[in-house]
């Protein structure tokens, strides 16, 4: 038998042990509560039940005993109290304290030394427990993966709690995941159009309501949608069935349904009660594996936005474009690129590359926030002075928004093959334009920084770019890189044109892979800014 079975598991009670009981017991939460008791606490202690406070029904030092013990005063190896009951001196051993619940067995002060021993073997069974869910709990908690946490919890509930599991996960209504397993079999997840209603306490526990008693429960109800395969023929050879709710961190993550075969006997109040503490525990860690995995959700539709856009050939103009952000591991950051292709070959198509104030998310936040206002500006670019001042009273208007610094760059392929560019600064490094013979000059413009100041200026350069010639944008994270033999010096403008004209001819992504894998060799390991580069070319001819 997988239920509890004595020859099996120590974490169980098993229900012909359970009717061999020469002594009471009775279980008590932190506050003094009883959470269940067997029928000899009921005569031993006549007003006893569920619900009802130990202060009530039970001696002051038996009361005292448990408080010390919840408390971790009582922690002593044999955990043993004593006093009278009704006259009769009885002895109460306490098993392991589990989330502030207590197991008390008041053993007669006989002498006896099989009464001892059974006493002996219940307790040593509750530490088994205990440690059963110190390890669910260990397991759990080291992933954050819903699916693998369902699996571990049926798995463990089939070898220890009953002789199949399932759990029924929180649906949309209509469909609900469901992961099935039994003792000797694998665990099975599918999600699936089910009704909760079919098996009593089901809906009950996924809306977090406290768990119904087995009692109430007809076994042979059982739907098949709750049966692991080849578990049993039908429902007329389910003997026993315990539903209990996974509570989460303030909301429900589900039931636990607990089976065992028509030949095993029922679940007992004590095993329900333990069957409660260990859907505790694995709805708690349930729910931190759907909390997290919904914040993975979460970041990575709002990082969709935020990362640069895939880059290559536009109306016969190639572009490439690398980026790097300042913090190990991240995506995104402060520097950004952006591509708004022209509806014509004949219409110019916007490029730019910025850099905001700042690093990490708050900067990725303006970055974004910047490119969602170039745009809606992007029909304003054939006059770059205009859409530049609109972007500029956006910003301004925006409070607390840190200033940026951009190259705004239009471009459109002419009937020679080659292309023409207008370039626009905005506070921000020149960009370099790499001829074919190996040349590398500098595009004569500047403007103001946006986002900071009222009152602008723009100066606005034309270029061409023969067949082979690029034009590239930078942020200033490239040339003002810390790197060399004591990684204090900057990387600089002129070891940065001397990369380009070393790969003078080649295509776009050639260079800017180079330009990255160049500046990143330089930096090392040290510490270093948010580093992009836009390279823009007029494809060599064939």
């Amino acid at each position: 038998m997988a239920a509890f079975p004595e020859q099996k598991s120590p974490c169980g009670v098993g229900p012909a042990a359970q009717h061999r009981e020469p002594y009471p017991a009775v279980t008590v939460d932190a506050a003094g509560i009883v959470l269940a008791h067997n029928e000899q606490a009921g005569l031993l202690l006549a007003r006893v039940g569920v619900g009802v406070a130990l202060g009530d029904v039970a001696p002051a030092w038996l009361v005292e005993a448990h408080l010390e013990r919840v408390s971790g005063a009582g922690e002593g190896p044999s955990a043993w109290a004593g006093g009278r009951i009704d006259g009769r001196r009885v002895k109460a051993l306490a098993g392991p304290v589990v989330d502030g619940v207590v197991t008390w067995w008041l053993v007669g002060d006989s002498g006896s030394d099989s009464v001892s021993d059974a006493a002996a073997q219940e307790l040593a069974r509750e530490r088994a427990r205990a440690g059963l869910l110190q390890e669910l709990s260990s397991e759990l908690l080291a992933s954050l993966n819903v699916e693998r946490c369902m699996a571990v919890t049926v798995q463990r509930a089939a070898q220890h709690l009953a002789d199949a599991a399932v759990i029924v996960g929180m649906g949309d209504g209509h469909t609900f995941p469901v992961t099935r397993c039994s003792a000797a079999g694998p665990a099975v997840q599918e999600r699936i159009a089910l009704d909760p209603g079919q098996l009593p306490g089901v809906a009950e526990a996924l809306l977090g309501l406290p768990a119904l008693s087995s009692r109430w429960i007809d076994p042979h109800q059982v739907p098949s949608w709750a049966m692991p395969d080849g578990f049993v023929d039908d429902a007329t050879d389910i003997g026993s069935v315990v539903v209990v709710p996974l509570p989460g961190h303030g909301v429900p993550t589900g039931c636990l349904v607990l089976l065992r075969h028509r030949q095993e006997a029922t679940f007992t109040p004590s095993e329900e009660a333990f069957a409660q503490l260990f859907a505790a525990r694995a709805g708690a860690a349930l729910s931190i594996a759907r909390s997290h995995a919904r914040q993975a959700h979460i970041n990575e539709v709002l990082m969709r936005d935020l990362l640069p856009p895939a880059l290559g050939r536009v109306h016969g103009i190639s572009f490439s474009g690398r980026y790097r952000a300042s913090a190990a591991g991240e995506r995104i950051g402060g520097d950004f690129y952006d591509l708004h292709p022209a509806a014509t070959p004949e219409a110019e198509t916007v490029a730019v590359l910025g850099d905001v104030c700042g690093k990490g998310l708050e900067a990725a936040v303006t970055a974004g926030k910047t490119r969602n206002a170039l745009q809606a500006l992007v029909p304003f670019a054939a006059d770059h002075t205009r859409l530049l001042t609109l972007l500029n009273s956006a910003l301004l208007a925006a409070n607390q928004t840190p200033f940026v610094t951009l190259v705004l760059a239009t471009a459109v392929r002419q009937d020679d093959a080659r292309v023409r560019l207008r370039i626009s600064s905005a506070g921000h490094p020149a960009p370099l334009i790499v001829r074919t013979t190996g040349h590398v000059e500098e595009v004569r413009t500047c403007g103001t920084l946006i986002g900071a100041f009222a009152d602008l200026e723009f100066e606005t350069a034309e270029v061409t770019l023969r067949p082979g010639e690029t034009c590239l944008l930078y942020s200033d994270g490239i040339i003002e890189a810390r790197g060399g033999p004591l990684g204090d010096v900057m990387f600089g403008e002129d070891r940065l044109r001397t990369v380009l004209s070393q790969y003078a001819g080649m295509p776009p992504e050639v260079i800017t892979e180079r330009v990255q894998l160049v500046v990143a060799q330089w930096v090392g390991e040290g510490p270093h800014d948010d580093m992009a580069v836009l390279a823009i070319g007029a494809p060599a001819e064939r």
